[in-house]
């Protein structure tokens, strides 16, 4: 560029336009007058290109120009056009004073640089609008690779920057900083690994914003919100916010619930112990109400077989659980008896809800618990309890 500047000036002067030394009148005259023009195509730019572009993206189908011809895409544009005309025109302007036109061209140039990173982010910052509208990319956490890159080109625009400055070359101050490369992967490590871990997010599926998840060691259950470089930011369900980094995900364990949403059930496992003093055979009258009240099936009873009654409560709650209405039949169901404890026999209920509605989940899952504990008795059985204060005031 400085040498299209050579050429322009000594094609003026030997026009006889420009003199090779001017009075200061001569030279406010001529500022004026780049002033003037800068001015004439920013009105230009914005009263008459930019809505004849966004006329012409407003009539076509497509929606990625109504994106990267935005009105701010168009000004950041604009802003480049500016430092490049002033550029060019400052030699006329101070075609006589070399150390005063080296550093306005200077300011200029790292100007330039500036607005052009500017124009760059917009961009970025356009691209990543365009990609949550995507069906297949709005669910994936690109804020932080989006980041990234800003990150990158802020740095290339600071070595250029400070290359004008120095007048000197960018390698030079690339391979500088080559010797203190340790120190900046110290400062800037968590963008590092920021920008690893998302990747490996995006690319395994991993996490995307919307997903409930929860993670015990930083205090997170709840709904991630955003995805960035440097953290993952969760809204718990008690209203607060927990910020997470990114690595940690990768590194540590959490549980995403996402599966249980694409599925559309979600599971009940809960279990009750049983008093082991109470599970005994049943007799044959006993038997009889059972099937008579519907309680167990004939087959059972009539087998000829000693039948516990513990037997027979765990087939009563297939039964019940296999009819109810709100449960996803598709999905395993079974009663299953765990290993005993010091406080009972433990027997668990392991079936799916048809909801994934919170509220709805726990309301069907208290009341088949509640009937669970309303039947028990029926069949000669005691859910194990320890002893309180109340039991040994009514046992005196």
């Amino acid at each position: 560029m400085g040498q299209i500047n050579e050429e322009m000036m000594q094609l003026l002067v030997d026009m006889g336009l420009v003199e090779t030394s001017m009075t200061w009148v001569a030279r406010i005259a001529v500022i004026a007058a780049m002033l003037l023009l800068v001015f004439v195509v920013n009105v230009l730019f914005s009263r008459v290109l930019m809505p004849m572009v966004h006329r012409i993206t407003a009539s076509t189908k497509a929606t990625w120009d109504d994106y990267l011809f935005s009105r701010k895409m168009l000004r950041g544009f604009c802003r480049v056009i500016d430092p490049i005309l002033v550029y060019i025109m400052l030699p006329l302007a101070f075609n006589d004073m070399p150390q005063l036109l080296s550093v306005l061209m200077k300011i200029c140039e790292v100007y330039l640089v500036v607005v052009s990173f500017l124009l760059i982010s917009t961009f970025l910052n356009t691209v990543y609008e365009m990609s949550n509208e995507h069906e297949h990319l709005r669910n994936r956490p690109l804020k932080g690779v989006f980041q990234m890159v800003k990150l990158v080109a802020a740095g290339i625009g600071a070595i250029v920057a400070i290359a004008i400055l120095m007048d000197s070359d960018a390698a030079t101050i690339v391979a500088g900083l080559g010797a203190s490369a340790a120190v900046l992967m110290l400062i800037f490590k968590d963008s590092i690994l920021g920008l690893v871990a998302g990747v490996q997010l995006s690319a395994n599926d991993m996490l995307r914003p919307g997903d409930w998840i929860t993670m015990a060691k930083y205090g997170a259950n709840g709904y991630v919100e955003e995805v960035s470089l440097t953290i993952v930011k969760v809204r718990n369900f008690d209203k607060t916010v927990t910020t997470i980094p990114p690595y940690a995900l990768v590194s540590d364990s959490f549980q995403n619930w996402r599966g249980m949403w694409d599925t559309g059930a979600r599971r009940i496992m809960r279990s009750l112990n049983i008093d082991t003093s109470t599970v005994r055979f049943c007799t044959a009258d006993e038997l009889a109400g059972f099937v008579k009240e519907s309680l167990a099936d004939e087959q059972l009873a009539s087998s000829g077989q000693p039948v516990e009654n513990l037997k027979v409560y765990r087939h009563y709650l297939r039964k019940y659980l296999s009819s109810y209405p709100e449960l996803d039949h598709d999905q395993m169901t079974m009663v299953r008896q765990l290993q005993p404890t010091p406080e009972g026999v433990p027997v668990e209920v392991y079936c799916f809800t048809n909801t994934t509605v919170w509220p709805e989940y726990e309301r069907i899952q208290a009341d088949i618990f509640d009937h669970i504990l309303a039947v028990t008795p029926r069949f000669g059985l005691k859910v194990f309890q320890r002893v309180s204060s109340t039991d040994i005031a009514r046992l005196r």
